[in-house]
């Protein structure tokens, strides 16, 4: 079984090595329909977020013989799986590799954001342990609006009312049954962004959800609110947040997605000049912290995306079925 690694990174490499029943390709550039050909004699490709498998990728991978496309991730924006179903390629996925780890990143950097723990770190190390401009503020008794409820948003709202905040929820599929065990309610999302303290985005990019966050929700929110964003970058409108911080109308912003990080994120550019005019305007503000794109990097996730993986391959390899919740086309 030979498989095409794409786009890897040294802790992907430490992880998926270890499965020595296939014989790996690991390469460092991303995949496309101009670096497809090297994947050329291999059974199938493993990928990830930022790979281009549009149409012609797609095409150049079933030409080069390939049979499976295995997304080391569970978002698949990148993938024209309408194609990809036409031409009989599967397409798999790692659907729910740690909730756990994204939903406590989304905590992370909210405490961090608050209470200005970045900003403190850099100040003492220079010797400066005066505390003025350090001012956060309780969780116990906040309102924290949580746009999605699935897995990952189930276990933040779980977290947040462990700090003895009110919790919100807003979901297309409201499980009522749930929201009453965990002390949660189900609102509309507008009366949600008038009353959130805090706004916690775990839903999927949808045509309906994208840009939810834009210049009508944020005028409907509530003076100083903090957003946090470990979902999908395209749910809010860059333009929009940077306006709303200009004005004070968002009190602070914590983001592990970005909608145009492609090409930035997972990448090292310290030696480089920023292209991306809007992403350099958010790194001045002193009320905005940003990740990129790590919320997923724990043990617990990388074990999991291996194992999920590895388990499709060997099914391809036995001609057996796909696990059924991960397959896409």
């Amino acid at each position: 079984m030979k498989v095409a690694f794409f786009d890897t990174r040294p802790y992907d490499k430490r992880n998926f090595e270890k499965e020595t029943q296939i014989e790996w390709r690991f390469l460092e550039m991303r995949l496309s329909c101009e670096s497809a050909p090297a994947a050329n004699g291999a059974d199938a490709v493993c990928v990830f977020v930022n790979d281009r498998v549009d149409s012609r990728c797609l095409d150049c991978l079933k030409r080069e013989g390939v049979r499976l496309v295995a997304l080391r991730c569970a978002g698949f924006n990148n993938v024209d799986l309408k194609h990809a179903a036409e031409i009989g390629l599967p397409v798999v996925r790692v659907p729910a590799y740690s909730p756990n780890a994204v939903a406590e990143h989304t905590v992370a950097l909210l405490l961090c954001l608050n209470r200005k723990i970045h900003r403190a770190f850099n100040r003492v190390r220079e010797l400066n342990f005066s505390l003025n401009g350090m001012v956060g503020f309780d969780l116990c008794g906040k309102t924290v609006g949580i746009l999605g409820a699935g897995k990952i948003g189930r276990i933040a709202a779980r977290i947040f009312r462990g700090f003895d905040s009110r919790v919100l929820a807003w979901d297309a599929y409201p499980d009522e049954k749930w929201a009453a065990g965990c002390g949660v309610s189900f609102a509309p999302l507008d009366e949600i962004l008038a009353q959130a303290d805090v706004l916690s985005l775990h839903t999927p990019l949808t045509p309906e959800t994208h840009h939810l966050i834009g210049d009508r929700t944020i005028g409907l929110m509530k003076r100083g609110v903090y957003i946090i964003n470990t979902s999908r970058g395209k749910l809010i409108n860059t333009r929009a947040l940077i306006r709303g911080l200009k004005t004070g109308q968002i009190g602070g912003v914590g983001l592990d997605v970005y909608e145009e990080e492609e090409g930035v994120f997972f990448e090292d550019l310290s030696g480089e000049v920023l292209e991306d005019d809007e992403l350099a305007r958010l790194l001045t503000f002193p009320n905005v912290l940003i990740t990129s794109h790590q919320g997923f990097l724990t043990q617990e996730a990388l074990a999991e995306i291996t194992r999920v993986t590895v388990q499709n391959l060997a099914a391809l390899a036995e001609g057996r079925p796909f696990l059924p919740e991960t397959v896409l086309a």
